[in-house]
């Protein structure tokens, strides 16, 4: 629904192109996976080849976006149940209102968030367990709701006869759809075969096979499920208020409603509630996991990496997360807002995976590398070009809000920086200054950028785009000659020394 509000029917394009971005980005984690299957791995490859602070900035925008998938995840729960429409549901319709969750919808998503850190409180046996039971539901319900919505409300004819009724905003809307709308975000399941790589069995088959499942089902289902809702929301509606002015509280069951199937709205309704613990559940363990591993760089407290001896999970790390998520849902209420800060925040992160897995061919010619990527010189300044214009997708302010989220860890780094005596800081701030350039660069890049993307029209749609391909190639260069050999990257050779080529 928030796709074909900004792009109309060419929203079938904008998770196209969302597929292409995180796939091609992917990519390039597939070889940093299997060379170092570790636990929170995402957090820890930049840091490998460029030092602790490209480590902590990429650590720490990751972490953002993951603290955010929590509750993004109990708020659409919470918002589905909002407007059941049973009488005996009738309490449940003062969780949301004017796009936003209230005060006791923000308790619900609260215990929503806390039964998903309970869930992987004991082991991943139980987590294993209850997110294969919820994946039944998050693959059987769509496919049903593909069938008989298809069955019962077919418009061919809302994808317009001509190019202006099919792409009714222009281009620019196809991909500002892509980061605004939550697309991007909605491929990020690949991060959590990432972070729990040490307890893969065989990572050398399975981390790329796990990553290219999640990727390839999801682009099917969603593409499926876009263009499901394309076709059937009634014409009338269309022509009435244009594709702008649909706005469901819960689009697919609204759907079903109108269109006289009261059985799969219930269906839904259910699954609206069911469904998001799977990814909820996942991303609490994945979330952990990362901030664990985020104290290793002597940058957070230990505490917070302390492993329970007995079921191998980061308890404490799970625990802040959960504070934390509780914080963030409580400051951003809007599922449309929280899935742009997602978005931005994990694409700033991906900007270090390309120019990583690149430096150690260079640095560490004779790691072990299960998997070897013949395409990684073409693909890993691909990801980082692509990264970089998805992160301009979301549009100005967001671009900065998040930006400066990120940027406002560093105090964190500062002070860790000081309690350690300043050893290699200069030589850290050197290896990382392309990195601070650029999200400056993107910044006022957004700011000057076309009007399509909030911008003050300075530089016009399409020369934005080709202004941030040179301009990201150019970084992507001086990332890769900034590589340095620290202490992290001892660390790096000791993990890679336990895996089998």
């Amino acid at each position: 629904m928030e796709a074909a509000s900004v792009a109309g029917p060419a929203a079938i394009f904008s998770w196209i192109i969302g597929f292409v971005v995180i796939g091609v980005i992917a990519y390039n984690y597939i070889e940093l996976g299997t060379m170092f299957p570790e636990s929170g791995g995402m957090s820890k490859f930049a840091q490998y080849s460029h030092g602790s602070l490209v480590g902590f900035i990429a650590s720490w925008a990751n972490w953002i976006s993951l603290i955010t998938l929590i509750p993004i995840e109990a708020v659409a729960a919470v918002q589905y149940m909002s407007s059941w429409p049973w009488a005996w549901a009738n309490w449940t319709h003062s969780f949301f209102k004017n796009g936003n969750i209230t005060t006791s919808g923000l308790l619900v998503v609260f215990c929503f968030i806390l039964i998903f850190t309970l869930l992987n409180y004991w082991s991943v046996t139980l987590l294993t367990r209850f997110t294969s039971l919820i994946s039944i539901f998050k693959i059987a319900v769509p496919l049903i709701t593909i069938i008989f919505l298809t069955l019962s409300g077919f418009h061919p004819e809302n994808y317009g006869k001509s190019l202006s009724e099919f792409m009714p905003y222009g281009s620019a809307s196809i991909f500002a759809a892509t980061s605004a709308s939550g697309i991007i975000f909605s491929f990020n399941a690949f991060q959590t075969v990432i972070n729990m790589g040490n307890e893969v069995e065989n990572p050398k088959k399975n981390i790329g096979l796990g990553v290219g499942l999640s990727l390839s089902i999801s682009a099917v289902l969603y593409l499926v499920l876009q263009s499901t809702f394309i076709t059937s929301v009634p014409t009338a509606l269309i022509t009435q208020s244009g594709w702008h002015g649909i706005n469901f509280e819960s689009p697919f069951a609204d759907l079903a409603i109108l269109l006289g199937i009261h059985w799969l709205s219930v269906l839904l309704y259910l699954d609206a509630f069911i469904s998001p613990f799977g990814t909820g559940v996942s991303f609490a363990a994945s979330t952990g996991r990362a901030l664990a591993a985020m104290s290793s760089n002597n940058h957070f407290p230990k505490i917070l990496g302390r492993i329970n001896a007995k079921y191998g999970i980061p308890r404490v790390a799970m625990a802040f997360n959960a504070v934390l998520s509780m914080v963030m849902v409580s400051i951003f209420r809007s599922w449309g807002t929280l899935a742009s800060v997602i978005s931005t925040s994990t694409l700033i992160a991906y900007l270090t995976g390309p120019i990583t897995v690149v430096s150690l061919r260079k640095m560490a010619s004779r790691f072990n590398r299960p998997v070897r990527l013949k395409a990684i010189k073409f693909m890993a300044p691909l990801a980082f070009i692509l990264a970089s214009l998805a992160i301009y997708w979301a549009m100005w302010p967001t671009t900065v809000e998040v930006i400066l989220v990120i940027l406002l860890g560093l105090p964190i780094f500062i002070y860790y920086e000081w309690r350690l005596h300043w050893k290699e800081t200069m030589k850290q701030l050197r290896s990382s200054l392309w990195l601070i350039v650029y999200l400056i660069f993107l910044s006022v890049m957004s700011y000057i950028g076309s009007d399509n993307f909030n911008g003050r029209n300075l530089i016009h749609y399409p020369l934005d785009f080709i202004v941030i391909i040179i301009v990201a190639f150019i970084f992507y260069i001086w990332g890769m000659r900034s590589r340095i050999i620290t202490v992290s990257f001892g660390n790096a050779q000791e993990v890679n020394k336990h895996v089998k080529k």
